[in-house]
Order: structure tokens, then sequence, then C-alpha cells
């Protein structure tokens, strides 16, 4: 009598296995981060400062800027950093006294700011809104911030923008104050981060 030969059954254990490695493999595509690396020549950080006679308007360079973030769990790590001494706004005497004076940029020569973290959802194309929170870092003494952000993404490209305040004599910065021109104790921070996204 002729005897068939089968394929012998795939043990429980094998199929076990299997299961394992392909909830391994999806849970990892959906924990995957996203890198963000900025180009430091199409990014920009302008500030706006108004007193009771002007409002003025001036821009930091940043350094660098590396972001790796999770958009299944929103967390985030990596850091933007902007050189002190770069601060320009169009008048060198105030220039000269705001980043050397104001900033201490010869003792801290940078301003940073750190992401520990998102909220919101952020999708691969298109169009986003989040809020990002983070330490930055203004005399060598960091203050947790959020910063509500618009986001655009074509291709692996991103486009980032968001605006905040910064309490600046609050945080241990010189009122610039005279008896008669009285000056915000705010000054308006414009981010606008152009960069290459790797996923």
């Amino acid at each position: 009598m002729l005897q068939i030969l089968r394929s012998p059954r795939p043990s429980i254990s094998s199929k076990l296995l299997r299961t394992a490695l392909l909830l391994a493999a999806a849970t990892t595509a959906l924990h995957a981060q996203n890198k963000l690396t900025l180009d430091t020549t199409r990014s920009e950080v302008h500030f706006t400062l108004t007193d009771t006679l002007h409002v003025v308007h001036g821009t930091f360079h940043i350094q660098q800027g590396d972001i790796a973030f999770d958009p299944a769990t929103g967390k985030a790590s990596g850091s933007i950093v902007v050189d002190a001494l770069s601060g320009q706004s169009g008048n060198s005497m105030r220039d000269h006294r705001m980043t050397n004076d104001e900033l201490k940029a010869p003792d801290f020569k940078t301003i940073t700011f750190a992401p520990t973290r998102f909220t919101g959802t952020f999708n691969a194309t298109g169009d986003s809104t989040v809020t990002v929170h983070g330490t930055f870092t203004l005399l060598g003494t960091p203050h947790e911030i959020d910063v509500p952000m618009q986001m655009q993404v074509n291709g692996d490209q991103l486009h980032a923008i968001g605006t905040f305040a910064v309490p600046y004599i609050q945080w241990g910065l010189k009122d610039p104050s005279t008896f008669m021109i009285k000056v915000n104790k705010e000054v308006q921070i414009d981010l606008s981060l152009m960069g290459t996204l790797r996923r």
C-alpha cells in the first residue's frame, strides 16, 4: 500500500515563535523614531521686543539642530542650539549691549532648546498641529516651556513654525528699561525650522 508523504505540521512552539516575531516587527514599526536634521541655512529664530517708543525685530543664528521623536508615544529628544553672540537687530550698539551685557554671551555662548515630548497627532504627510514640551536653557539655567507648532511634511522635508514668549527679566536677564523708555518684560520668539526627515 502506498503511503502518502505529508509535510510535518508546524509545532506549537514554532507557531508561537513566528507570532512573537511578527508582533515584535509590528511593534518596532509602530514605535519607529523619526529623526529631523535642521538645515541651519534655512532655519530662523526671530525675536520681537516692544517698548514705549519702538518695536525691535531681530534674529539669531541656529548653529545646529537634531531632533528624534516617536509619533506613537510622543517622546522626543535632541536639541536645537542657537549662537548667543549672533543676535542682530539692525543697531550695532544695541546688539552689542544685548549679546554681551544682557545675554552674557562671552560666558554663555549658546541658548538651547531640548524637546522631551509632544502632544497632538503628527501626520506622516501634509499638515500637523502639535505642542512641543521641553527645556529652554538661558544663561545656563533650564526652564520648562511648551511651544505650539504647525508642521508640514512634503516628502522628506519638514517645515515647522512656532511662537512662544520668554519672560527674560524673570529668568535672570537685565531689564533694559530707562527712566524715559519702558521695555516689555517678555520677548516674543518666532521659530521657522526647515530640515530633512528620516524615518
